[in-house]
């Protein structure tokens, strides 16, 4: 019974049939949702369903993941049934120079769900983390495959702090959030990320002329910060987080130059004491 979806009834597990119900219908973006006990990778297993062809808006969720992956190749754990672990597979008709936008656009959807339902003042970091102060409460990865874009999140939601990974995270619960309820969020984070996904496919990516980055903007906890980006090749670049550009790449105004970043791992500088 070790493996029982019961065995913790504050974790109950995910109805595929009820979450296929709310959000796979004719005309949506959705078109198929999976919910499987365990998996290694959501985001594998999408790529090798698009490498075959897969539709999209094919959406699969694991109640546990046995080998995420964050930024940068760091392992994503969470017990199982503890969070909402899914990955997304879209195919995007806009430039592939504004497709850098899909990881922004996720978290900003996701965080704008979470607010509403949970209560929690969720902010966004550069490029792919959710924050409450400068706690990570999830994680998004995009990652192309065959004209296809996968793109996975790992929500904390139940997480216990003696379950949690590193001292820097947090989850739902942990937030007193309002709701810790996994059903209605993810109704929620899919039904938010299909408005924004829409008004950016129907603008052709300009994430202007939709409004995406304004809306990123108002969420951000990078922009306006003082912060130190850690780039490929052991490069630091220090400066202060301006914005963002037309293609999603961060501003950083070092040293009286700007510059303009597709990569790069953020820390946000705390002021000094004193």
């Amino acid at each position: 019974m070790l493996d029982s979806p019961y065995n913790d009834l504050d974790r109950p597990p995910l109805s595929q049939a009820a979450l296929t119900k709310a959000v796979v219908r004719p005309g949506v973006l959705w078109s198929r949702l999976s919910v499987v006990d365990r998996t290694g990778s959501t985001n594998a297993d999408l790529a090798q369903a698009a490498r075959e062809g897969a539709h999209e808006g094919a959406v699969l969720i694991a109640e546990l993941q046995l080998a995420g992956r964050g930024r940068l190749g760091r392992v994503w754990t969470a017990p199982s049934r503890s969070g909402l672990t899914f990955s997304l597979l879209l195919r995007p008709a806009v430039p592939p120079a504004r497709q850098g936008w899909v990881t922004l656009l996720v978290a900003l959807a996701a965080a704008s769900a979470v607010r509403r339902v949970a209560g929690v003042d969720v902010r966004l970091k550069w490029p792919n983390d959710l924050l409450v102060g400068e706690r990570k409460l999830a994680g998004v990865l995009a990652e192309r495959v065959e004209g296809a874009v996968i793109v996975g999140m790992g929500l904390n939601v139940s997480v216990r702090p003696e379950e949690l990974p590193v001292g820097t995270a947090t989850s739902l619960a942990i937030e007193d959030a309002e709701c810790t309820d996994r059903d209605p969020l993810m109704r929620a984070v899919l039904r938010e990320i299909e408005t924004h996904y829409r008004d950016w496919v129907a603008a052709e990516g300009d994430a202007d002329a939709c409004g995406l980055r304004a809306a990123y903007r108002a969420m951000s906890a990078t922009i306006g910060n003082e912060v130190r980006v850690e780039l490929p090749g052991e490069r630091v670049l220090e400066g202060v987080a301006t914005g963002v550009d037309g293609s999603g790449h961060l501003l950083v105004r070092s040293g009286g130059v700007d510059h303009s970043l597709s990569v790069g791992d953020v820390v946000h500088v705390r002021p000094a004491v004193g």
